[in-house]
């Protein structure tokens, strides 16, 4: 089997997008050697994150390689002259994108939707964004021969706001890296502490620093808990929201136990997860929720909000509490440092493997599989 995907943020993106790019990319690879997979991306990249994409059966195409269009004008319009003459048989929008004219390109398409939280969550996105997405996403699901929800929560809002059929769309879960699963050695420990000047004891939360993420209750619920516990925030910061939870925090007397990690190599954030007593993750909306398996597969146990999918990236190995519940977040977090961690941490682990490279890589190609038999079968004009 030949598949084209869209490249972008495989090659370019070095967080989220990017990190479930290389993962169906890179799993697909090691589980299918014998099929080919081609990444089509505007510009090439030279990340050691790129490493894992060198496999014999990975090919990355950008405009100098014969296109006559150049970056994004290529991505949207360019790519899909090139499709048919390669002996591509299915082409993967990876990031809730597909080519504007995917349907001119003579064969089938899939898309990833990973959200639309700018629909449900408008006030956090600027005008211009919100329209651009609404656009171009809306557009992808509505043209995609099936679409991958990577929850059923982002499934529902598929459905609801773009009227994409429900039999036309695939729930198929994300994992994370396998480095999670790596247990450091007490030196690897002890230098990231040092790196980044950790505390002795602290919860983390990992994720943008901004409204949506709900890092403002984890302070209020951390003015609850033993004064030695600390709280690690791991993110870049969007629209100046750290200076609200600050100010939160200087009004509660914790300033001095909140901690801001920006730019973190992707290399120690599962040392940190190691080194973190409890994990949080009150996030008011999401599409998935990858921070819950990275922290269960580096043995950390986690509390994370109701309201969207997380229950679903967490299942009954984490506890749930109301995103403006405070107290409730506290009380959790105290559960989860208590005499049944050791519990907890067993069915995490046992309940990543739900989400392994195998598992994920299976699906995606009998979605693939099932993709191509329906278009053979009506073929689009």
């Amino acid at each position: 089997m030949k598949i084209g995907f869209d490249g972008k943020r495989a090659i370019r993106n070095m967080t989220g997008l990017g990190n479930y790019s290389r993962f169906v990319v890179e799993s697909l690879a090691s589980t299918y050697p014998e099929s080919t997979f081609t990444l089509y991306s505007p510009a090439a990249g030279d990340s050691p994150r790129l490493n894992g994409l060198k496999k014999d059966n990975i090919r990355i195409v950008t405009p100098g390689d014969g296109g006559k269009l150049s970056g994004a004008l290529w991505r949207t319009w360019g790519i899909t002259k090139e499709l048919k003459p390669k002996g591509i048989e299915l082409f993967h929008g990876l990031s809730n994108e597909l080519p504007l004219n995917i349907r001119s390109s003579r064969i089938p398409s899939v898309v990833t939707m990973h959200d639309v939280i700018y629909r449900r969550l408008p006030h956090c996105y600027n005008l211009p964004d919100r329209l651009i997405y609404d656009f171009k996403y809306g557009r992808s699901a509505r043209n995609a021969d099936r679409v991958i929800a990577i929850s059923e929560c982002t499934k529902r809002d598929v459905m609801e706001f773009y009227g994409v059929p429900e039999e036309r769309i695939d729930v198929i879960y994300q994992g994370c890296d396998e480095s999670f699963l790596r247990v450091p050695s007490r030196e690897e420990l002890e230098r990231v502490k040092q790196r980044y000047s950790l505390p002795d004891r602290f919860i983390i939360q990992v994720g943008t620093i901004e409204w949506r993420k709900n890092l403002e209750l984890t302070v209020m619920a951390l003015s609850s808990l033993p004064e030695e516990i600390h709280l690690v925030a791991v993110g870049r910061e969007r629209k100046g929201y750290k200076t609200q939870v600050m100010a939160t925090a200087q009004r509660l007397g914790v300033a001095s136990r909140v901690h801001f990690l920006e730019g973190v190599g992707f290399a120690d954030l599962p040392l940190l997860y190691r080194m973190a007593e409890v994990s949080a993750y009150p996030s008011r909306y999401e599409g998935f929720g990858i921070p819950i398996l990275e922290a269960m597969s580096s043995e950390c146990p986690v509390v994370a909000a109701t309201g969207s999918c997380l229950e679903e990236a967490g299942g009954e190995a984490a506890l749930y509490i109301n995103p403006d519940d405070a107290r409730g977040l506290a009380s959790a977090i105290v559960a989860q440092m208590g005499e049944k961690r050791q519990e907890r941490i067993g069915k995490g682990r046992e309940h990543v493997k739900k989400f392994s490279n195998d598992t994920v890589a299976e699906h995606i190609l009998k979605t693939y599989i099932n993709t191509i038999n329906m278009y053979n079968k009506y073929p689009q004009n």
